[in-house]
């Protein structure tokens, strides 16, 4: 590849990765709120995806998505990731692989307790990403 190609290639990446990441976190952020959080309270879903959080993603990705040494900080990548980028991560898994670390989030698509469940405990986790759900566990409505 001549060095006038390259320069041109490099250009191209370096104006379009930003843009397709801004179009992601504008898309993210224009989805419907998949929580209801009234008074303190949280809905049945809302809860229902704290508990399912728990029993299935908190011993990689810690308490309340907030990350690991082992895994990263969910409320962090759910400012960038719509739905249906989550729910291809959460059922397809993913490998990410550089010199200095490799990552790998398993695939959990076979796994009931987390597919059945999953709108729920996007629902939990963006509610922490938005920042309108602190930590520890959330007040269910009804509950006083």
């Amino acid at each position: 590849m001549g060095k006038g190609l390259q320069s041109a290639a490099m250009a191209f990446l370096i104006l379009t990765i930003p843009s397709a990441v801004l179009l992601t976190a504008a898309r993210a952020a224009d989805e419907p709120k998949p929580y209801k959080i009234e008074n303190g309270h949280v809905d049945q879903a809302t809860y229902n995806g704290y508990r399912r959080y728990g029993e299935s993603c908190m011993r990689c990705h810690g308490p309340d998505g907030a990350g690991s040494s082992y895994a990263p900080d969910l409320t962090d990548s759910l400012k960038h990731l719509d739905h249906d980028q989550f729910a291809e991560v959460v059922i397809n898994g993913r490998q990410n692989v550089t010199t200095s670390n490799s990552n790998v989030m398993p695939s959990f698509g076979t796994a009931e307790d987390v597919v059945n469940y999953l709108d729920d405990i996007y629902g939990y986790l963006k509610a922490r990403s938005d920042g309108v759900l602190g930590r520890g566990r959330p007040k269910r409505a009804g509950d006083d």
